[in-house]
């Protein structure tokens, strides 16, 4: 039996982060990826093909507003074919450089299914057949995440889309309502829009992204409205079912009995961990009632030297910080039983961005959150619709907004909403990494006219 101190459940980006720093620690590690194709959620069917098909929605986008600006395209039209096509192969050429990555010898690379027998043994069902058993000082579970069909009658037979289907169709909808609020709720709101499709959005809560503060998601809402999406927030589905010309949502919303019709559903109602058939229990990983793994600071599960990252600890399913937790989590398995401190993740800026458009993100602390945990703080915010750049640019729409602690006035969290928001929301990043406040920030030049010096306005307010 093959021993190994240190074993990855999952090829994806948090899997091969972890793998690659135990090894560059001295630590024998071997992952193990069970899927039928090799990259992680991220490159095959997540962030990078999804992104892939909004710049083309985004380029098209602009081709139909080239009058605005006193241009004349002739023609405006797309080829769904070609879109896919390309981000086929964009996404071919990722998943081969992580293949070549995984095989690179650096760690064994196993195809097969992975499970526990106990806390320090692992089966694999091999893909080209057979079965193999190994054991393990230390192993890391990064298994990812899958869809989270709800019970919602009559869904099933009916039929609908998700983002696995809609990111490799060929076929765009002439309608589509979208069940759900979150980030790929809306990114698809925007791909569907922009190449012509009628667009309604169907959200339990009581605004999309519900982690965000109210008045950041207002002119976001305020945006999607004026280029026809329709936007219902505060609903609860009842039914959904078949129509001579397509599909029905039937919910309710203040009481009174609504309906959407299209020519088809988009679920975006979430993801869950995967790790139904890796035998947790066995191995006495300890799970939340939504399946996710409990985790500390550290990585651990309840046995301190199985670690987990990503998706499946719930925590936030976000690639950057998968990466990090993966990290971490290497980092501490090359340290169990000896004297060395365990490193911890710091969540202090947590990153978050949409690539709609306009566009969201939002870093550290909302105002919200600040009010929850009970730490006193100042907020500024200003307006896109005041901004020179974003007005030349004929981006109006959204404004960025600044929270800082107010006693040291060191900045805690921001957001924004508008054009280019997942890029400029960077700055604040590197600020708050300095822990730098309002007055220090307000104090740094910036180049005049740029979207980026739209954060010196409530800097200054609150550098006051």
């Amino acid at each position: 039996m093959d021993s190994y101190d240190f074993a990855v459940l999952g090829g994806g980006s948090a899997g091969y982060s972890a793998a690659s720093i135990a090894a560059s620690l001295g630590l024998s590690t071997v992952v193990i990826e069970g899927g039928d194709e090799v990259g992680g959620l991220c490159i095959l069917r997540g962030c990078m093909p999804s992104k892939t098909l909004i710049e083309s929605a985004n380029r098209f986008l602009t081709i139909r507003r080239a009058a605005e600006f006193g241009l004349s395209v002739g023609h405006k039209g797309y080829d769904a074919g070609a879109i896919i096509d390309r981000k086929r192969r964009l996404i071919g050429e990722f998943a081969d450089y992580r293949v070549g990555q995984l095989n690179s010898g650096k760690f064994a690379f196993v195809r097969g299914h992975a499970d526990f027998l106990d806390a320090h043994r692992i089966r694999i069902r091999l893909r080209e057949g057979g079965e193999r058993e190994i054991k393990i000082k230390s192993a890391l579970i990064s298994t990812g995440s899958v869809l989270n069909v709800v019970d919602v009658p009559g869904l099933q037979e009916t039929g609908f889309i998700y983002s696995d289907i809609a990111l490799d169709s060929e076929k765009i909808p002439g309608s589509v309502v979208i069940l759900g609020g979150g980030s790929i709720a809306l990114e698809f709101a925007h791909f569907y829009n922009a190449l012509g499709t009628r667009v309604t959005i169907i959200q339990r809560s009581q605004q999309l992204i519900r982690e965000a503060d109210a008045d950041v998601i207002a002119p976001l809402v305020k945006a999607f409205q004026h280029r026809g999406i329709e936007c219902v927030t505060g609903t609860r589905i009842i039914r959904v079912e078949k129509t001579e010309a397509g599909k029905r949502v039937i919910y309710e919303k203040d009481g009174k009995e609504l309906q959407a019709d299209a020519d088809e559903i988009f679920y975006a109602l979430g993801r869950r961990p995967a790790v139904d058939s890796l035998g947790l229990e066995k191995a006495g990983v300890r799970q939340h009632k939504d399946s996710a793994i409990d985790v500390n600071s550290s990585m651990q599960t309840s046995q301190p030297h199985l670690f987990a990252a990503g998706d499946v600890v719930g925590l936030y399913q976000i690639v950057h910080i998968a990466i990090e937790q993966g990290a971490i989590a290497a980092r501490n398995a090359g340290r169990i039983g000896t004297d060395q401190p365990l490193a911890t993740m710091d969540y202090r800026m947590k990153l978050f961005g949409i690539f709609s458009e306009p566009q969201i993100a939002f870093v550290g602390l909302t105002e919200r959150e600040a009010a929850q945990r009970g730490i006193n703080v100042r907020t500024a915010s200003y307006s896109f619709a005041d901004h020179g750049k974003s007005i030349v640019r004929g981006e109006p729409e959204g404004l960025v907004k600044l929270i800082v602690d107010a006693e040291s006035g060191e900045i805690v969290g921001a957001a924004v909403v508008g054009p280019e928001a997942t890029e400029l929301i960077h700055e604040i990043v590197v600020a708050m990494s300095f822990h730098c406040t309002a007055a220090a920030l307000a104090a740094i030049p910036h180049y005049h006219p740029t979207l980026s010096e739209i954060w010196m306005y409530p800097a200054e307010e609150l550098a006051k």
